[in-house]
């Protein structure tokens, strides 16, 4: 695929290459999947309410799909990317928003995933979607967010970001292309600092730089608000 010189999922080029690249890219994107396939198992209830934010081709309804139907949940794909919506396989139950994510009025959910998206939003606004998603959680449900973070500090840091480097090349990607797609998310792709998701968000997760997360709302005595973030 040709690296654009600014990185847009509003292209032909990337919304019809995205399945290969992105598992070029970051080749644990197959093993998180199934990850949160497995969480989300443990908190999709009957008649339940799911919401996948930036969809893309459809990645997390398809790895969520048995445990919606088996239940007669329903799922809700947010993609605002009408490019990538075209490339969008749905899974059954499913109903695809094509709309920016912070614009939305969610409905009460079991289950939410931010699967690689909260790192292309400006950091204020995720932060507000956040609050948004949090007072949503029904009481007992769960956000499950995977994004690139901030690096850490030290040598440490150092180590994690250059395994990431590895695995790449292991998966095929040349030196050239990951050199471009850094480049061109310049500005772009901003990390996640953990900070922002709270103290309750409990790490599931880690290769290199990206990490998962998962926030329940465990609060029993102010369960349809049970957050606060300023």
């Amino acid at each position: 695929m040709k690296i654009p010189k600014n990185w847009s999922f509003k292209t032909n080029e990337v919304a019809q290459n995205f399945d290969s690249h992105v598992r070029e890219q970051l080749p644990w994107y197959d093993l998180a999947t199934r990850l949160v396939a497995h969480i989300g198992r443990h908190y999709i209830g009957e008649n339940g309410t799911v919401y996948d934010i930036g969809a893309s081709t459809g990645n997390i309804g398809l790895a969520l799909e048995e445990s919606i139907v088996s239940r007669g949940a329903k799922i809700f794909a947010v993609e605002e990317s009408n490019q990538m919506a075209k490339a969008f396989r749905p899974s059954k139950n499913s109903t695809l928003i094509i709309k920016d994510a912070t614009k939305i009025d969610y409905e009460p959910f079991d289950f939410c995933v931010c699967f690689l998206s909260l790192l292309f939003m400006r950091p204020n606004e995720r932060l507000k979607l956040l609050k948004r998603l949090k007072n949503a959680t029904k009481y007992g449900g769960a956000i499950a967010v995977f994004d690139r973070t901030t690096p850490s500090h030290g040598y440490l840091g150092v180590i994690k970001t250059r395994l990431a480097l590895i695995e790449k090349i292991n998966a095929g990607a040349t030196h050239k292309d990951i050199l471009e797609k850094e480049l061109s998310l310049m500005g772009i792709q901003r990390p996640i600092n953990e900070q922002e998701l709270g103290e309750d968000a409990i790490e599931v997760f880690r290769f290199g730089d990206f990490a998962g997360w998962v926030i329940e709302n465990n609060n029993p005595n102010n369960a349809k608000h049970p957050f606060d973030i300023d």
